[in-house]
């Protein structure tokens, strides 16, 4: 019996598996696949001996089989933004129970090349896919993302069609997110990380970036109750950092412009925009009501919590991977573009 392998033996095959357990190899390969058809008695049998003897699978082997690496990659421009950072971990996650590995490259920064170079240089011999989040500074065209492996990008960036896009429907979001100060009281609403100057007109016409997408959600709130944004209250987020937000709603404070709602574009600036409130001393929510976006970890734990709109990483990272796995596997469809609706986590920083 191979429970009496003999000391020194290197590894345990699938093959001393089934003869341990008295099956077929099928059988015991079907075990750890989780497929093919038996009794429970067989399964738990099998799971025995793969416990006892410590059978790992050969994920080289089983890879060549398929003809596959088993590592997906993904792209992000850098990892310092939290939503960046929660989007690795939760594809990381997603590969991990899909049976993949994955690399995490960034491309943004001053001494990175950008994506473009990134889906020129893409190695197929060390990586089956890779998921592209897309970022904010690139000027990436169709011919770019048109390549001839698989891919799915993430993100408000436009990709012509010609691949496969997930990304939270920032239009809708947004539009929701000024509807939910609108309905608690708000007359005036303050939105902190436009880029460029403010044209309502333009605005409204956006069909790309997350910047414009919730600019023009916020525009059409507005109009849905007869009423426009007020170009004062429409600031520059910079970067998106924290400091941004604070040193944006501080300028409003001190032009005296009269506001009593905050739409921020991210979480961070919601962050910055509660601390410069509350150094100010104006009260959160009784004098000014704020709503960020991306519900990041950090919100809920804020004195108040912030009121946020959902990044939807459990519908997105799901379909990322679903589109991905179809791509490796060779299915020829069309490529698909899949918006997917946010929605209100309600907390204190609201009424």
């Amino acid at each position: 019996m191979l429970s009496e392998i003999e000391p020194g033996r290197k590894r345990v095959t699938l093959r001393d598996v089934a003869q341990e357990a008295g099956v077929s190899l099928k059988t015991a390969s079907n075990v750890i696949n989780n497929a093919g058809r038996m009794s429970d008695e067989t399964r738990a049998r099998v799971q025995e001996v793969i416990g006892r003897l410590g059978y790992r699978v050969n994920v080289s082997a089983r890879n060549l089989n398929r003809n596959s690496t088993g590592v997906i990659t993904l792209a992000v421009p850098m990892l310092t933004p939290p939503y960046l950072a929660e989007l690795a971990n939760r594809i990381i996650e997603q590969a991990r129970s899909d049976d993949y590995l994955v690399y995490v490259v960034t491309y943004g920064g001053q001494n990175a090349q950008g994506a473009r170079e990134l889906l020129r240089n893409f190695n197929t011999t060390v990586s089956d896919g890779l998921i592209l989040s897309m970022s904010e500074d690139e000027s990436l065209t169709a011919q770019d993302l048109d390549v001839d492996y698989p891919m799915v990008a993430v993100g408000a960036r436009d990709v012509w069609g010609v691949c496969d896009h997930v990304t939270c429907d920032d239009v809708q979001a947004s539009r929701m997110a000024a509807s939910y100060l609108f309905e608690r009281g708000a007359r005036h609403l303050a939105v902190i990380g436009s880029r460029g100057i403010y044209d309502e007109q333009a605005a409204l016409h956006a069909t790309d970036g997350n910047a414009g997408l919730r600019l023009r959600g916020v525009i059409e709130a507005c109009r849905e109750r007869g009423t426009s944004l007020d170009p004062e209250l429409v600031v520059s987020g910079g970067d998106w950092a924290i400091g941004c937000g604070y040193k944006a709603i501080q300028r409003l404070i001190d032009a005296g412009t009269e506001f009593d709602g905050v739409v921020a574009f991210n979480d961070q600036l919601a962050i910055g925009v509660l601390s410069a409130l509350a150094a100010n001393g104006i009260s959160v929510p009784g004098q000014v009501q704020v709503i960020g976006f991306d519900n990041i970890e950090e919100a809920a734990y804020l004195q108040p919590p912030l009121t946020t709109m959902d990044s939807r990483f459990d519908a997105i990272v799901p379909a990322v991977s679903a589109r991905m796995l179809m791509r490796i596997a060779g299915r020829n469809v069309e490529p698909e573009l899949m918006r997917i609706p946010s929605r209100v986590i309600a907390r204190s920083t609201t009424r």
